[in-house]
């Protein structure tokens, strides 16, 4: 940054400027080794005075390989419609200020593009979600260091640790009351905003261009795409979404999004494990041959165990979608031409799911295949990160759906054993049914009518306070025709009929949002006592939730106590099952416990309880499904039983 603002120095504004500290690497390496001619890079053929820096082993851009300068290396243009306006300075100069007339700009960067807007301006911000087709879903938002961010959230000093650590992640921290005003549809109902700071020479440029403080920064892409990161793709996919395209000259060999953290009762988590931390070594396993885990099919990434270590791809997406697919398929050519393994001498684990999209894809790849079952392989990712194959423990695996051992859909379950031993379920959520199927997972009340049906005395839920639409009874009327009914014991979906309970009636606009919503209505009321939550039968819980909703109680105060509910019964149960198999840890995972109100309950119950059991869960990789392909390496490596 020195370089880059000093007038005297030959690389001054120069967006490609980098060093052998900071790379980039993975998003411009072709091949192995990493040597220039490897590298998008090799196009661009050094000057005599970048090759001296090259050859020189005091120079701190001794063997850095994408050195350039000016005078030898690739420069930004920006374009408008079909026609070149600028180039270099002058085109950043100009893509400002089209930021500060409001214009949305796609902006090629280190592993993709992203589309880029003020986010003070209200109207730009509502052009962008229209044309993006993203309703409602928070936008992350980029400044240029952390006390403009400090203008509009509040930032402690974990947060500012990892908002200024080399991985540069999206952060997510809570807005100020007190501080500058945002547009409420940069995140509607969440009082969260994810931020990061810039973390390459080309955004540190605009901003001292005078960029728009903050800027959104969003992945460049129609709502569940890709990301795009080819020019030519990009121009075509992001036609009618950008006013003009900010493009660099040097190629992106693959794409990489923007990694996602929290921080939690238990420290930082992962949300999304992206650029900054992928690929990467996350565990080191056993496993005398090559291992590739392709994952499940939502948050998909791709593990690959070779010489006994784990790498796990960066964030590939959700696999219903074809493009997400194709990038998926090239994810395995890339890791696997990387490190050298041959496909055919690969052991291919996937999901038991035997209709999963990673199931019908890795089933088309040659080599020996092992399925896993989805929970289990959420709990191994934990024991795997930590080395910790011989541990016995109690593990909660919580999330929306997983295909179980019974062939129903499983998401409430409790397993004991060790990675090296095996895993035995020991309970579960009390078996609820979902009309169906996939679609009660985008809709609360559909879910809420296969946890409700049963219960005697229901109140009419069309009316005050509940105000369900027509779909409640249409779900009810294909439970009662046993029409596309499925077995669950889903938390996930328990969390959602609460939601739906407490006013979250329509279709979600994205994945998890109604339980979002639940977490953060319950932090708008202290702690509360829990409900009757007996060995994870939901029955009582839900009769005292819809009491308290009939009784007036304010929802806030009920979202708390549910939570305090499902944390107490986690705290209560995992003792129990402790101490009757000798375990020596608790291990949490699934998406479910990315809810930081959650841990910090369990916590708190714990403590409660006198129970003496250290609480494990996901740190280098997430506990959604983009953990889940390090787990099914693990159980694959250990050879514990799959399913």
């Amino acid at each position: 940054l020195r370089e880059m603002r000093d007038p005297a120095d030959r690389r001054f504004r120069y967006p490609y400027l980098n060093c052998t500290n900071c790379g980039p690497r993975y998003s411009i390496i072709t091949a192995l080794p990493y040597d220039r001619p490897h590298t998008t890079m090799r196009e661009w053929p050094m000057c005599a005075a970048c090759e001296a820096e090259y050859h020189d082993p005091t120079d701190r851009r001794f063997h850095a390989q994408p050195t350039a300068c000016p005078e030898c290396g690739p420069h930004y243009a920006l374009h408008e419609g079909e026609t070149e306006t600028a180039r270099g300075i002058e085109a950043l100069t100009r893509a400002v200020g089209l930021l500060r007339e409001g214009k949305i700009v796609a902006v090629k960067g280190l592993g993709g593009y992203h589309l880029a807007c003020d986010a003070r301006n209200a109207e730009a911000v509502a052009a962008l979600r229209e044309r993006k087709f993203r309703k409602e879903k928070p936008f992350a938002l980029m400044t240029p260091d952390l006390d403009a961010a400090r203008r509009f959230v509040r930032i402690a000093d974990a947060h500012a640790g990892l908002l200024t650590a080399t991985a540069r992640p999206i952060v997510l921290l809570p807005r100020r009351d007190d501080g500058d005003a945002l547009p409420e549809a940069l995140a509607p109902g969440t009082p969260e905003l994810g931020v990061m700071l810039a973390y390459t020479p080309l955004h540190a440029l605009l901003f001292d261009l005078g960029a728009p403080v903050p800027l959104v920064m969003t992945s460049a892409n129609r709502s569940s795409e890709p990301i795009a990161f080819c020019d030519d793709d990009a121009r075509a996919r992001l036609a009618g979404i950008a006013d003009a395209f900010l493009t660099g000259e040097r190629p992106i060999a693959r794409r990489i999004d923007d990694s996602v953290v929290r921080i939690t009762a238990h420290g930082p988590m992962l949300l999304r494990r992206a650029r900054g931390y992928a690929p990467g070594v996350v565990a080191r396993l056993p496993a005398g041959r090559p291992v590739l885990a392709v994952g499940a099919d939502l948050k998909n990434t791709v593990t690959l165990v070779v010489g006994g270590e784990a790498f796990m791809s960066p964030y590939v997406g959700d696999l219903e979608h074809y493009d997400v697919q194709t990038a998926f398929e090239q994810t395995i050519r890339d890791l696997t031409a990387m490190y050298d393994v041959p496909l055919d001498e690969a052991l291919v684990v996937h999901d038991a799911h035997p209709h999963y999209h990673t199931t019908r894809l890795a089933e088309a790849l040659p080599g020996e295949k092992v399925a896993v079952q989805h929970h289990r392989a959420h709990i191994a990712s934990v024991l795997a990160e930590r080395g910790a194959a011989d541990a016995t423990f109690i593990g909660f695996a919580f999330d929306g759906t997983g295909y179980g051992d019974d062939g129903g859909i499983w998401g409430g379950e409790v397993f004991a054993g060790s990675l090296c031993d095996g895993f035995t379920r020991a309970a579960h959520l009390h078996e609820a049914l979902l009309p169906g199927g996939d679609a009660a997972a985008r809709t609360p009340v559909q879910a809420a009518a296969g946890f409700l049906h049963a219960m005697p005395g229901l109140p009419d839920l069309s009316a005050p306070p509940f105000g369900f639409p027509d779909r409640f009874r249409t779900a009810l009327r294909m439970i009662e025709k046993n029409l596309r009914v499925f077995p669950t014991t889903s938390m996930g979906r328990l969390f959602d009929t609460v939601a739906a309970l407490l006013g979250f009636t329509r279709t979600m606009s994205f994945e998890g949002q109604a339980a979002v919503w639940l977490e953060h209505l319950a932090r708008h009321a202290p702690p509360a006592a829990p409900y009757p939550f007996p060995g994870l039968d939901y029955r009582p819980l839900l009769r005292a939730v819809l009491d308290d909703r009939l009784r007036g109680r304010p929802a806030p105060g009920i979202a708390r106590a549910f939570h305090a509910s499902v944390a107490h019964t986690v705290a209560r149960l995992g003792a129990r099952l402790a101490a009757e198999h000798d375990a020596r840890a608790l291990v949490l995972s699934g998406g479910v416990f990315q809810n930081a109100l959650l841990l910090e309950e369990i916590r708190r119950f714990l403590a409660r309880e006198n129970a003496n059991l250290p609480v494990w869960v996901n740190r280098c990789v997430p506990a959604n499904d983009g953990g889940v392909s390090l787990g099914q390496s693990a159980l694959a490596a250990y050879g514990a039983p799959l399913r």
